[in-house]
């Protein structure tokens, strides 16, 4: 049994720290959605100030994106101030509502870009699918934390696929670029928690099998992405005209770019650019300094949530920082290649750029809750 003297060594090699919330992830995400809110009015001045649906207000885009961050520091703050594990009780009631919302979806929802995304319910209008992200990280991360044995057998890893699986192929019906988002950040909760490599090993080449299938056996539009990414130029009007226009913007910006505002591909040529291609207008504005600097903020950002989630004083708040850490990261590596050509054109944002209501003020509460549990973290070897 250990002596006094021994239990006072350990208690010095591991301490708790209860402290204020990480500078880095705060100031690196107060940056990049204030950054946000002025590209998305550089890149989309002149397609409202010319649409009647916008009452020709060159502002429209800018004051609801302005709005929508508001919202979001106010539920950062909110979300950050109070004790995660509180959430317990309550995620797995979110991850069935979640659910619930995907199938009204498939029956009710909004179609737009030729898929149903939206759900209509009064006037406001979301996506359930940016709910359902980080429902899936908190239920699974409780899930697994309750059962902290369970990834020792297949039964437990199974039953973990399931959970990551409803939500996907809910999601894949309609949006496939989506639901493969929701899988990477399921799986690496899931390689976070599994003490055997062979089960992550065994669930992305699952993963990778399903949505082969769906690809080559579903709707012939995603056939015609990968065409298009293949040779943009064999259909240059159609298929291949977003990529064509994003690659010209890029090239365009040269080192230091054009200047804040003065995007040509803006005017017309790129299909609503402050959206999920906002970044090749900030290649075309800023140049290769001003993407290379919003990508060092994502570094920051994910470097920094990565230690926080290694410090966690438990296993609940590990997956859960892991989750959002790769939710993050895993969007900003799909939308940049998708704009630069490196994979096919998909339907993914830029967190905290692009605009967006649903996924900004998610993604903020997502960061709200890394910096409550930056909050509680443990400090090995202090003495």
């Amino acid at each position: 049994m250990p002596q006094p003297a021994e239990r006072r060594a350990v208690a010095e090699e591991t301490k708790i720290l209860i402290s204020p919330v990480d500078y880095a992830v705060l100031i690196a995400t107060v940056l990049l959605v204030l950054f946000g809110v002025i590209m998305v009015f550089s890149a989309s001045y002149y397609t409202a100030g010319n649409d009647v649906n916008c009452n020709y207000d060159i502002y429209f885009y800018f004051k609801k994106q302005a709005l929508w961050a508001a919202i979001g520091f106010v539920i950062m703050y909110f979300v950050s101030n109070f004790n995660y594990n509180r959430l317990k009780k309550l995620t797995f009631a979110l991850y069935i509502v979640c659910n619930i919302l995907l199938v009204m979806v498939l029956l009710f929802g909004r179609e737009a870009g030729g898929a149903k995304r939206w759900l209509d319910i009064g006037p406001i209008g979301f996506q359930p699918s940016e709910i359902t992200k980080i429902a899936l990280i908190l239920y699974l991360a409780n899930f697994i934390s309750n059962h902290k044995k369970i990834l020792n057998h297949w039964g437990g890893f199974i039953a973990c696929m399931c959970i990551i699986g409803l939500p996907a192929g809910l999601i894949a019906v309609e949006n496939m670029s989506t639901a493969i988002v929701i899988t990477t950040i399921g799986m690496a909760v899931v390689f976070v928690a599994s003490p055997r490599i062979i089960y992550f090993v065994v669930g992305v080449v699952g993963a990778g099998a399903a949505g082969a299938g769906m690809l080559f056996f579903g709707e012939a539009f995603r056939m015609g992405r990968i065409e298009a990414w293949l040779d943009p130029f064999s259909d240059p009007l159609k298929k291949g005209f977003q990529t064509i226009q994003s690659l010209y913007a890029i090239a365009s910006g040269g080192l230091f770019g054009l200047g804040l505002g003065q995007s040509r591909q803006k005017l017309g040529y790129i299909p609503e650019g402050h959206n999920d291609i906002i970044f090749a207008i900030i290649c075309e504005e800023l140049g290769l300094f001003g993407a290379v600097i919003l990508i060092f903020l994502f570094v920051i950002l994910i470097w920094r949530g990565l230690n926080i989630a290694m410090n966690s004083v438990d296993m609940f708040g590990c997956l859960i920082a892991s989750g959002i850490i790769v939710m993050i990261a895993i969007q900003v590596i799909l939308n940049i290649a998708v704009v630069t050509n490196t994979i096919p054109n998909t339907g993914i944002p830029l967190p905290f750029i692009s605009y967006g209501g649903t996924s900004l003020v998610f993604m903020m509460g997502s960061v709200g809750l890394l910096l409550n549990i930056s909050r509680y973290s443990k400090v090995v070897g202090r003495r």
